[in-house]
Formats: C-alpha cells, structure tokens, sequence
C-alpha cells in the first residue's frame, strides 16, 4: 500500500480539529506579540510560559485542570505536547533560541497565520521523521512501516477500530502465556497518537485509564484531506508540493 501525502489548504476546516497545529498557531503569535520566551538554562520553556500553554492550548488529554492535579507548578516535561511542538518548531526552523530565550524565526513569522502551510511543513516530520519509540519510558522496538499502519488505517479506521483489533491485524493475537502485552501500548506511542495529535484520527476512550487496547480510532475529515491512497506499483511516502 503506498500513499500520498498532499498539500492542505489554509482555509480547509477540518485543520480546527488539530492540536499540534492550533497550538503551532499560539506558539508562533504569542512570539510575535511578545518578542521572546524565557528558556530555563537547559533550554525549556519558562514556568510561566508552560502555564500559559497550558490553559490556552486546551489540548484534548492534557486539559488545564488535568495537568494541575499532578503538579502544583508545571515544567515544559510535565506537559508533553508543549515538549514535542517545542522540539517540532526548532527543527523546522520555525523559531530559534537566542541566549535563554526562544524567537520567532523569518519562516516562522511567514507562516505563523496559515495553519495549511503549517500542517504541510509540520506532518511530514512530526509522523515519518521522528522517532516515536525513543520517547518512551521503557526502551521498546520501533513497529517500523508507514505504509502498512496508514494502509490498514484507511481501510479499519473508518468506521471505528480499537487498538486491540489493530494489534491482531498487524500482528496477530497476543501470546496467551504473556501476563501483559505491551504492543497496543507501542501501537498507541509510535502511530495512534501522533496521528491524533495531528489531528488525523480520533480517540475515544471512557475514561483516561482505559486500556490501550480498548480504545477506538477513527479517521477525520483532515485524513481525507490529506491523504491519498492507493499508488499502484510505487513503494513509499510521496509529498505533494
């Protein structure tokens, strides 16, 4: 199965249903108001920057509240997707570090309004390029091919499929004899949550400790938007410009 990443406008709607990008948005026009953002010596977000994203990101899992019931005070590494577009950002030369501050960057400035030019720079790097396996707490195998995750995606995820099912189809049943199994968590890490961060799929779950395995994914209007599928006798991710 290959696929066929394409261009999104800057005015398609369904960009509002993606977190990454609306918070990309924030980011970049909180530095253009404001200039600068403090950066600790170890090159994270100020406190008080990480409590402003935290209220103003409002992103789906990581809600204000939420992330104040843990800490009473917020580092950038207790919020995790302020982490991630901070990493983001930086290597896409959207925004630099000046001393102990971040600022906007040309490029950044040029597209800090477009959240189409956005997507187009940002989803290509945030789902192929990034190593998704590295950020987990326990060292675990990268699941590796794009192409199949995204083929079967597109076939099982349109109606709504749990990590669970998706696990026997990629992988087959887990091992009876194995008292936990880990790879709907990997699934979870390494594909469904930066699709969904994305703003690609989305997640349903009862409750926030609902297992992995459990949960139920479905494409958005975005996937449409974005992806193509399928190319006949070409192998591989191909972007449209």
């Amino acid at each position: 199965m290959t696929f066929l990443l394409q261009p999104v406008k800057n005015d398609e709607p369904a960009l509002a249903g993606a977190p990454m990008i609306g918070a990309a948005q924030k980011l970049l026009a909180y530095l253009a108001e404001h200039d600068a953002i403090g950066l600790t010596k170890g090159k994270a977000f100020q406190r008080k920057f990480v409590h402003w994203a935290a209220a103003e990101f409002d992103w789906p899992g990581w809600e204000e509240d939420k992330l104040f019931l843990v800490d009473k005070v917020l580092n950038e590494y207790d919020f995790p997707p302020l982490e991630a577009l901070h990493f983001v950002l930086l290597k896409l030369k959207l925004i630099r570090h000046y001393k102990l501050t971040c600022r906007l960057t040309k490029a950044g400035r040029e597209v800090a309004g477009k959240s189409g030019d956005l997507f187009n720079l940002m989803a290509p790097f945030w789902l192929f390029e990034i190593d998704h396996a590295a950020s987990s707490r326990m060292p675990e195998p990268r699941l590796g091919n794009w192409d199949v995750f995204l083929g079967v995606l597109n076939t099982e995820a349109a109606n709504g499929v749990t990590c669970g099912a998706l696990r026997e189809i990629l992988y087959g049943p887990p091992d009876a004899g194995q008292p936990y199994d880990r790879t709907p968590g990997m699934i979870w890490s390494q594909v469904l949550q930066p699709l969904c961060w994305m703003g690609l799929l989305a997640e349903t779950m009862s409750d926030d400790r609902q297992h992995f395995a459990e949960r139920v994914y479905t494409t958005t209007s975005l996937w449409s938007e974005a992806f193509l599928f399928p190319l006949d006798g070409q192998v591989g991710l191909v972007t449209l410009h």
